[in-house]
C-alpha cells in the first residue's frame, strides 16, 4: 500500500474500541485492507503528521498500523468490528 496516500480518519466508535484494546492490552485478530491477517497485542495509539496509527506487539516486534489500512479487527470481549471512515 502507498504510504503517501491521504489519510482518511476512521469512525470515532472504531477508534474508541482500538483505544480500549490498548488499555486492556488485548490480542486482536486484525485484517488489513491489503489482505494481510495478523494476531497482535494492541499497545498504543499514535498520531504523527496528522496520520493515526495503532502500535501492536507482534511476537516481540513493534509495528505501527495506519488506522485507515485496517479493514476489521476482533476480540472475544468486543466481537468483530469492520472499520469505517468517519463521516
Amino acid at each position: 500500500m502507498l504510504t503517501n496516500e491521504a489519510y482518511k480518519p476512521i469512525n470515532c466508535d472504531d477508534y474508541d474500541n482500538l483505544e480500549l484494546a490498548c488499555q486492556k492490552s488485548w490480542v486482536l485478530a486484525l485484517e488489513l485492507k491489503n489482505g494481510e491477517v495478523l494476531q497482535a497485542k494492541a499497545t498504543d495509539m499514535i498520531s504523527r503528521k496528522n496520520v493515526e496509527y495503532l502500535a501492536v506487539d507482534l511476537s516481540g516486534e513493534v509495528r505501527e498500523l495506519r488506522l485507515d489500512h485496517i479493514a476489521r479487527f476482533s476480540h472475544p470481549e468486543l466481537g468483530t468490528v469492520s472499520v469505517s471512515e468517519s463521516d
